[in-house]
């Protein structure tokens, strides 16, 4: 890599964050009866993340780009983490809400910024295989945050969860920072300009298209359908919040088969073989959870959607880090702000949706807009 920053070390940093995101997976139900409220009251933690994290990225994007994509990312990561870890002395919903406000809005700085770092390093051609390897960290995360934040939301409660991951960020951002003062400092860019990337990326109708596809794919999957899995097994099944988070790790197992294969996946379907294939075998496992009589079937079904997801969403990153050579890092921060964007609308609207209706209803409709949106990506 040519920034002097192992691969490895990113792979850790993107655990770091995963970590972070994913922790409330278990533990909504938890903090709803702590706090008073219903799970879908809770669900307000997931918008409040997301949206800085989305909105954020008019500003990290081209600093990343201005003052160096790493250099931004490490203390992003650092100032993630303490955020994180002060999450657990909130006493009520309305602080954890804020604080986690203040969580998504570094992290937004971190994932999409070591994704440009990558688009500047790695020719395109085995740029999905690389872009695959750094989301080993983050597929990680997807196995083991569910399960550890679930145990320790048992035996010690949701705070330690916070305090864990909040910890695991700064030694990350830490290391990552470390690593990039023993190197030769990125030179600065010049101010004039800023943010003109993001008015030449939205003139550009494939990135209208990529921005369009990234939003829809934020409100259905990351908002619409991911985070309510747990509650779904928690409430429906009468699993423990630990035991929901060991199904959910099933997600990570696919994803980490996908991080394996994903050059020979490139090489046999192509990219529109890819979005067809991914998205189809999206559509169809979230219609099996919705109609799903145990909790074993939603089981098998996360096995596979973590692989079918990253076939599908792999593509689109990968064309992130293509749409604006001359500055990656505001274009993958516009596709990073559109998918966040997206999955804040996302959650609002479907844990509406479960409130008013069924989980299993959230879950129909999520297969079927990811079935649609898979062909209209293949166009």
């Amino acid at each position: 890599m040519s920034a002097k920053l192992p691969l490895g070390l990113m792979a850790f940093g993107g655990f770091a964050i995963g970590a972070g995101m994913r922790l409330l997976d278990p533990l909504l139900p938890m903090i709803a009866v702590g706090f008073g409220t219903t799970v879908a009251g809770a669900a307000i933690l997931i918008a409040a993340f997301a949206l800085p994290y989305g909105a954020g990225q008019i500003a990290t994007g081209p600093l990343g780009d201005r003052l160096g994509k790493v250099r931004v990312a490490s203390f992003a990561l650092v100032a993630y983490g303490l955020v994180s870890m002060a999450s657990a002395l909130a006493q009520g919903l309305t602080d954890l809400t804020i604080m986690r406000a203040l969580a998504g809005l570094f992290a937004g700085a971190v994932i999409p910024l070591m994704m440009a770092h990558i688009g500047d390093s790695v020719p395109y051609e085995e740029r999905q295989a690389a872009i695959g390897r750094f989301l080993t960290g983050m597929v990680f995360a997807q196995m083991l945050a569910g399960p550890m934040s679930g145990v320790l939301g048992e035996n010690f409660g949701w705070r330690a969860s916070f305090l864990a991951a909040g910890g695991l960020a700064v030694g990350a951002g830490g290391l990552m920072a470390w690593k990039l003062l023993r190197g030769a400092p990125p030179p600065p860019r010049p101010a004039a300009g800023m943010f003109s990337g993001f008015a030449r990326l939205l003139r550009a109708p494939a990135g209208r298209k990529l921005l369009m596809l990234a939003g829809l794919n934020g409100a259905l999957l990351f908002g619409g359908a991911f985070p309510f899995v747990a509650s779904f097994l928690i409430e429906r099944f009468g699993l423990s919040a630990g035991e929901a988070g060991l199904v959910m790790a099933g997600f990570g197992i696919g994803a980490f088969v996908y991080t394996r294969i994903a050059k020979r996946l490139v090489r046999r379907f192509g990219e529109r073989g890819l979005l067809g294939l991914g998205g189809a075998s999206l559509m169809g496992l979230l219609l099996l959870i919705s109609v799903a009589w145990a909790w074993w079937v939603v089981l098998v079904a996360q096995l596979c959607i973590g692989l079918a997801f990253f076939m599908f969403h792999g593509v689109l990153q990968a064309r992130a880090t293509e749409a604006l050579p001359e500055a990656r890092g505001t274009a993958v921060s516009a596709f990073a702000m559109a998918l966040f964007l997206g999955q804040t609308l996302g959650t609002l609207v479907f844990a509406a949706v479960i409130a008013g209706a069924d989980y299993r209803v959230a879950f129909g409709l999520a297969g079927v807009g990811v079935g649609g949106l898979a062909w209209w990506a293949r166009k």
